[in-house]
């Protein structure tokens, strides 16, 4: 992932909250994902209010190995289309 690019969720991706975090539904492909925690569902929703994933990851303060996971569930997500970047 580009560090440097902003990333929102995909306004074509609806995320409904669950106990384990949240199901993300694109309607566009109609494919379900699933988030798998709460800290997660809460950085993917706040991505939209940082210039930069960098500054997200930043402004979380996550220890090395927690920003480390963090990156590579947004990768999924991303391949996904769950999360894109923000033009």
């Amino acid at each position: 992932m580009d560090l440097d690019a902003a990333y929102r969720v995909n306004p074509l991706v609806a995320l409904r909250p669950e106990p384990f975090g949240a199901l993300a539904y694109h309607t566009g492909d109609r494919k379900l994902s699933y988030l798998t925690c709460p800290e997660l569902v809460r950085f993917v929703r706040a991505l939209v209010m940082h210039a930069s994933l960098r500054d997200a990851l930043d402004a979380a303060e996550l220890g090395g190995t927690r920003r480390a996971r963090i990156l590579a569930d947004l990768e999924a997500l991303a391949d996904t289309g769950v999360i894109v970047a923000d033009p």
